[in-house]
């Protein structure tokens, strides 16, 4: 597998793993006040899962110019 195929894949799994975390983080606010002392730890979860992947796009972008 080249180096390209596993940041593809890498960007796939935490496409993914953010649009799971998007989610929960929808869901909990359809559900406030009810739980609204884990908007902070969802929040955070959320916001590393689309930092993940934002770094991980720039990745394949360069990879892809490279070629």
């Amino acid at each position: 597998m080249t180096d390209l195929e596993k940041v593809k894949e890498k960007v796939r799994k935490l496409q993914s793993r953010a649009g799971t975390a998007k989610r929960e983080l929808h869901d909990l606010a359809e559900d406030l006040p009810v739980n609204w002392t884990e908007i902070k730890a969802v929040a955070e979860k959320t916001f590393d899962a689309f930092a993940e992947l934002d770094a991980a796009k720039k990745e394949l972008s360069a990879l892809e110019d490279s070629r």
